[in-house]
């Protein structure tokens, strides 16, 4: 097949650039609704929760898509800034997603990208306040407070190339070369090209994450080719770009847009308890993968 960039709207999402490319095939070919060879999406259900997976397995498809090869999943949530709903069982789905992407034993590093200092970038660096950190805990003090089974596991929000002066995944690279972690879990705040999208859908991938990408600042990729172990990456779309969302709602082919409308990227009024609610629901999304034995109940405890 003969690979041409896709031209599509912004986006971090993989069910999303996958919709895109089904849509300008069958536009192009006239043919029916069938993926290239490649690309694969299938959904399942998780108990009650609905989960789609796209697996992008060829480098043809992947440069299409501009997106690394690997496995991404997407978990439809409740709107993540409503905090009187109590999505227990997409948190289960979750932390079982994650699981399944992680090695079966050994320590674990989860890393919060992103700047706390702005908003619909600070998911990251608050999933790290809500992680259970278990690395330090050794000898009798582990006994003492029933912990010693439990993985070993750190946490840091490394901040931003702006306020450190060092790129993100510099900074993890020297950190997986110091204390020896058996994968990186990375969790960033992602952009979407569908606004029924922002705060409503967790997406995790195999695949690791380019920081920045989805507003056009992409820095180190942080991956297993560059971490030299496996990097699981978690994240909520925040933000759209403003041109995508113009053209959604008026209809309006997107070259026809203002071009300052491409300089915007857009959040919902509602992105504090967005944020507040995402970090809750991807912490205990993780430390329940982390931590099986332990019930969410007493993960919240513990992390209180």
């Amino acid at each position: 097949m003969n690979i041409k960039p896709l031209s599509i709207p912004r986006s971090d999402l993989a069910i999303e650039l996958a919709q895109s490319l089904l849509k300008q095939e069958n536009t192009c070919e006239k043919s029916s609704k069938s993926l290239p060879e490649g690309l694969s999406v299938h959904t399942k259900k998780h108990g009650s929760v609905e989960i789609t997976c796209v697996k992008i397995t060829t480098p043809a498809v992947a440069q299409k898509l501009q997106k690394p090869r690997g496995k991404y999943i997407t978990i439809q949530t409740p709107p993540l800034w409503n905090s009187l709903l109590d999505p227990q069982d997409e948190i289960n789905a979750a932390a079982d997603c994650i699981r399944e992407l992680l090695p079966s034993h050994g320590s674990v590093l989860v890393a919060g990208l992103g700047n706390n200092q702005i908003t619909p970038d600070a998911l990251g660096p608050a999933v790290i306040n809500r992680i259970l950190a278990t690395r330090h805990l050794k000898g009798e003090l582990a006994k003492q407070t029933g912990l010693d089974t439990l993985r070993k596991t750190s946490a840091i929000a490394p901040g931003v190339m702006g306020q450190t002066g060092i790129e993100t995944g510099e900074i993890l690279s020297a950190l997986v070369n110091f204390i020896r972690p058996d994968a990186v879990i990375a969790v960033d705040a992602l952009a979407a090209q569908d606004y029924s999208h922002l705060g409503k859908t967790i997406q995790i991938s195999d695949s690791g994450i380019s920081p920045g990408s989805g507003v056009q600042n992409s820095r180190k990729e942080i991956s297993e080719k560059t971490m030299g172990i496996p990097v699981i990456s978690i994240g909520v779309p925040t933000v759209i770009d403003g041109a995508t969302l113009t053209a959604e709602f008026s209809q309006k082919p997107k070259e026809e847009i203002d071009p300052s409308a491409r300089c915007a990227m857009v959040t919902p009024r509602e992105v504090d308890r967005m944020i507040g609610h995402s970090a809750k629901f991807i912490s205990l999304a993780i430390n329940k993968a982390l931590y099986p034995e332990l019930s969410l109940e007493e993960i919240s405890f513990l992390c209180a």
